[in-house]
């Protein structure tokens, strides 16, 4: 894709920008105007007909009713991530001919241009339209240029911007024929929940479109795409079709794929109930909720996760866990006590589990020998208090991306690759039933739909979506993600809107984005794939004291109802429905007992407890 200027930061675009958008002569005020006889080449410029004819990068256009130019509808595209949300669409023209390329836009960073006019291509922009502003530019096509791309465009990491009413003006070229048939579509690897698809380049195509069931799902300008919110264990079938400036071309031959079984996997959550109750513990120290000894835990609760395990220095990888001083605990039990009574838990069929990190416990194993302390301390404490498994709960500055590290599925880092390797040990040690959870904040996960680490040309918090390699890669591991959706900020959903914690819609959103999975920082070559139902839950704090964006058991409910049942969603459209959603985490138990219980009596209410 193209760029105008330094994609760094916001503040000192325009300086950056203004002697390079000047020198490709994109302002051509003194242009010829075009001759009486020349005609609107372009299809579809007033989106009174949706997005027909134009092509969106990342599924980030959509027409809209409200504001327009002119007519009833307009463009409305929305950039995220490392896409700027480009719209364009190729048009038929003559060789050696002048154009005029025009639109109304509204928008900040909102830009016009022309490729592949065989001359100088050309672009103009506005910055901060308030309300609807023309923009114009001129070219001459080349020699023997038969076809130009128009677009549109926005700026990276701005919001959504809109344009009306765009004409391309000059002669118009000879007809085009319709693109050749797709050949040679083949599905890769599928997951549980998406299928990749590729095929051979098709003759006079400049897009295609990507058919499930007869139904168009997506739209690609490449020979590939993954089709992404599918049902476990489940046959489709898929077709493609190409595309031009003369139209569609007929589908090409199905091809059938079946997404994996959507059962417990590999992850050790085979003896957990079907719907279960995640909390944290606080066993290591006391705060403001007081403290709760382990046989006190309801059996509400089917995985406990001690709180926590801390390393002897952030770099160190060497993790050390005792139970609460008397002095901060008065109440606390006897270590035997405690180990008596996480048997009887386990007896119970209940899973109890280390939990590594927190808050205040900052891990990087940035070394071998690091990550190899890690592993050797980590199985002294399971081994110690015969537990079932680890909780990695890295938040803070635990987990960053190095510049250059850009692609989740081969990640370089070493505290990411050092991380991978110690849980995948420690797997291997412990077999099948090891229960493996993990609990990163929104910004480490769903904020990777927008930004990855610091992006392609630095400049970002390097922390961005820094959680998607470690999941990705011990994905047919992983007995259960619950991201904290407390304690963030607002986070981009699939649909391109912000959404805010605190209601049903946030929990919708974040939970769809998990389950229906999403192109890393805009990328579709790069599409994390949804996890199984089975291998997620909704994190939430049990009280207002327990943390930032506490949800009414009204609201979770709601939230429940809209990703099982799909119903009570409000304005948000989930990609699917999953009955086998896992349940619910909170922080914590401590803070649910000081609220009555009333997160746990909501959770039995609703799945019959």
């Amino acid at each position: 894709m193209e760029r105008t200027g330094p994609p760094a930061r916001m503040t000192g675009l325009l300086a950056a920008f203004s002697a390079a958008l000047l020198a490709v002569g994109g302002l051509a005020a003194t242009a010829p105007s075009a001759a009486a006889a020349d005609a609107d080449l372009a299809r579809n410029g007033n989106f009174e007909a949706g997005l027909t004819g134009w092509n969106c990068t990342g599924g980030s256009g959509a027409a809209v009713s409200t504001p327009v130019h002119g007519g009833t509808s307009a463009l409305k595209a929305t950039p995220a991530g490392s896409d700027n949300a480009r719209c364009s669409q190729a048009v038929t023209v003559k060789p050696g001919s002048t154009y005029t390329l025009s639109a109304w836009v509204q928008g900040s960073y909102v830009y016009l241009g022309a490729e592949g006019t065989g001359t100088t291509d050309v672009s103009t922009w506005t910055q901060s339209a308030g309300d609807w502003k023309q923009l114009t530019t001129t070219f001459k096509t080349g020699a023997s240029t038969t076809s130009v791309t128009v677009y549109t465009h926005g700026w990276y990491g701005t919001p959504a911007y809109y344009a009306d009413d765009l004409t391309l003006v000059g002669p118009g070229g000879d007809p085009v024929a319709l693109p050749a048939v797709p050949a040679g579509l083949r599905a890769g690897t599928p997951t549980s929940s998406s299928v990749p698809l590729s095929w051979t380049a098709a003759a006079g195509a400049t897009g295609y479109n990507v058919y499930q069931g007869g139904t168009k799902v997506l739209s690609a300008t490449g020979t590939s795409a993954t089709v992404t919110g599918l049902a476990a264990s489940t046959a489709y079938s898929f077709q493609v079709s190409a595309t031009n400036a003369a139209g569609e071309s007929v589908k090409s031959a199905a091809v059938s794929a079946t997404t994996t079984s959507g059962s417990s996997g590999g992850g050790g959550g085979a003896e957990l109930p079907a719907h279960a109750l995640v909390g944290y513990l606080h066993s290591s120290f006391a705060n403001g909720s007081g403290y709760t000894r382990m046989a006190d835990v309801p059996d509400s609760w089917d995985v406990i996760d001690l709180a926590f395990g801390e390393p002897t220095s952030v770099t160190s990888g060497d993790i050390r866990f005792s139970l609460c001083p008397v002095t901060e605990c008065p109440n606390v039990e006897s270590v035997a006590e405690f180990k008596a009574a996480i048997k009887a838990k386990q007896a119970a069929g209940k899973k109890v589990l280390i939990s590594i990190g927190g808050a205040n416990g900052q891990v990087q194993l940035a070394t071998t020998a690091a990550r190899d302390t890690f592993v050797s301390s980590v199985s002294k404490i399971i081994d110690e208090y015969g537990l079932d498994g680890l909780d990695i709960d890295f938040e803070g500055h635990s987990l960053s991306l190095n510049t250059g590290d850009t692609d989740f599925r081969s990640p370089t880092t070493p505290v990411v690759v050092n991380l991978i390797s110690a849980v995948k040990t420690l797997k291997a040690k412990y077999g099948a039933k090891f229960v493996l959870t993990m609990a990163p904040e929104t910004f480490f996960v769903q904020l990777g739909y927008q930004y990855y680490g610091s992006g392609p040309w630095g400049g970002q918090d390097p922390r961005a979506g820094a959680y998607l390699p470690v999941i990705h890669a011990l994905r047919d591991d992983l007995t259960l993600l619950h991201v904290q959706d407390y304690n963030s900020g607002s986070i981009m959903g699939l649909d391109n809107q912000y959404h805010s914690m605190g209601g049903a819609d946030f929990h919708i959103a974040m939970t769809d984005m998990l389950l229906t999975g999403f192109p890393v920082a805009g990328d579709q070559a790069k599409i994390f794939p949804g996890l199984r139902p089975d291998q997620v839950a909704i994190g939430l704090p049990a009280s207002t004291q327990a943390g930032n964006g506490h949800t009414s058991p009204a609201e979770v409910t709601k939230a429940l109802n809209c990703l099982t049942k799909k119903t009570d969603c409000g304005s948000y459209a989930t990609h699917g429905t999953w009955s086998g959603l896992r349940g619910l985490m909170t922080w914590s138990v401590n803070w649910d007992r000081f609220n009555n219980w009333e997160f746990s009596k909501n959770f039995d209410a609703y799945f019959g407890g």
